[in-house]
């Protein structure tokens, strides 16, 4: 399988189409910005995998944050965003962290679940709304990146890849035909 197929793949299972999908058929290849580089430090990447985790919650399968997730995030950012993107990214980490403290007092990872799902839920609405208004020139809104990256993340680790999904290491011929039950798990790419 080649990289248009599995970002084509991806893309399904995300219900959409990923920002920046030419910077992944291409290769990563962009410069970083400064301000990506303090999203390496240990803190940053157990904030990032909470955050994930709270997107994509264990329940009969790992979580975002045992899929490592948080340790994805960065790489991607700095390799693979524009500096438009990137900036936004880090930017809206800060946002993030500022709508904790105004909402409920105190930081994020000193909030809740129920208090996180709350608060992701108001963003992710947000986040909607100002992607449906958005014009060619706007910038992506930093959660919808975030979500992108956690869903791909997620999806293409190996904990999402045999846990979340079916998977089968060597397939074998493709059955177009192929019976599903309500309730099936989808296969992994």
């Amino acid at each position: 399988m080649n990289r248009r197929e599995a970002l084509a793949r991806v893309a399904w299972i995300m219900g959409g189409a990923v920002v920046g999908a030419n910077l992944f058929l291409e290769g990563c290849t962009r410069e970083a910005a400064k301000n990506v580089e303090s999203l390496f430090e240990p803190a940053t990447i157990d904030f990032l995998g909470d955050v994930a985790d709270t997107i994509l919650p264990p329940t009969s399968s790992p979580g975002a944050k045992e899929a490592g997730v948080g340790a994805f995030i960065p790489v991607m950012v700095k390799d693979c965003y524009t500096a438009g993107d990137q900036k936004t990214f880090v930017d809206g980490l800060s946002a993030l962290e500022g709508s904790a403290k105004e909402k409920f007092g105190r930081k994020f990872q000193e909030l809740n679940t129920d208090e996180r799902t709350e608060l992701l839920a108001a963003i992710d609405k947000e986040a909607k709304e100002y992607q449906r208004n958005r014009t060619g020139d706007d910038p992506n809104h930093y959660f919808h990146l975030f979500k992108q990256l956690t869903l791909l993340g997620f999806f293409t680790s190996e904990v999402g890849a045999t846990k979340a999904l079916r998977y089968v290491q060597v397939p074998g011929s493709y059955d177009g035909n192929y019976p599903y039950k309500k309730g099936d798990k989808a296969w992994a790419v």
